[in-house]
């Protein structure tokens, strides 16, 4: 156990790690199986010995996801927005598309900014503004407060659980990863609950209205 730890402390303290990490927040915007979060708070936990450098860690995650939220988007406007367009005028789905667009014009900030903290969520939240064509200069501002807000929560969490347990890192990612698991599972059940609330559309149409729900159903590519 010892060993494995200093092997893990030896790799989290090198100066390629800024790189691993930015590219682990890139490749998570828009395939969400690279565990972002979870390297994000590992460095965070040995930031609190000195090294990597707490600031950086941020600076570096944050950077990333805004790019890998970016790739998204691009791939939903560039491929989804021809899917959506080609739907019938009067249809079931058309109407469902306009109430996602209606939903995304109105509190398309909130639900970026809420969906970055759900693994999996945020990849189709993104996938489904850029379909939608949602605008860009928008879609820049709220993202940027979304991964800078993100970042720096992944990054202290870990951080304060390096703190509290400085001589048992172990404990400390354990700590840092159970708080971030608690805060993923109280956004989810915020959000089942007030689906609940709310009439849903049946059908496909659930399906592209889906955003209404923090859910869209648009899938990553290499998912199935």
């Amino acid at each position: 156990m010892d060993a494995a730890l200093e092997l893990l402390h030896d790799t989290i303290s090198s100066p390629w790690v800024y790189l691993a990490l930015f590219a682990i927040a890139v490749v998570d915007g828009f395939f969400p199986v690279v565990p972002s979060e979870t390297a994000v708070i590992t460095a965070g936990v040995f930031a609190a010995t000195g090294q990597p450098d707490l600031p950086l860690v941020i600076g570096v995650a944050a950077l990333g996801a805004l790019v890998g939220d970016h790739v998204s988007y691009a791939i939903g406007r560039h491929g989804g927005a021809r899917l959506l367009d080609r739907l019938p005028r009067g249809s079931r789905r058309r109407a469902a598309v306009d109430r996602a667009r209606r939903g995304i014009a109105v509190r398309g900030g909130l639900i970026l900014t809420v969906a970055r903290y759900v693994p999996g969520g945020r990849t189709a939240v993104t996938l489904t503004m850029g379909a939608t064509r949602f605008s860009r200069r928008r879609f820049l501002a709220f993202d940027a407060l979304a991964a800078a807000t993100w970042g720096t929560y992944s990054a202290s969490v870990g951080y304060l659980g390096g703190l509290a347990f400085e001589r048992d890192p172990i404990r400390g990612l354990l700590f840092g990863l159970g708080l971030a698991l608690g805060v993923t599972v109280v956004v989810e059940v915020v959000r089942w609950a007030r689906g609940r609330r709310k009439p849903r559309p049946s059908g496909a149409a659930a399906a592209i209205a889906g955003v209404e729900q923090g859910g869209p159903r648009l899938t990553p590519p290499g998912a199935r």
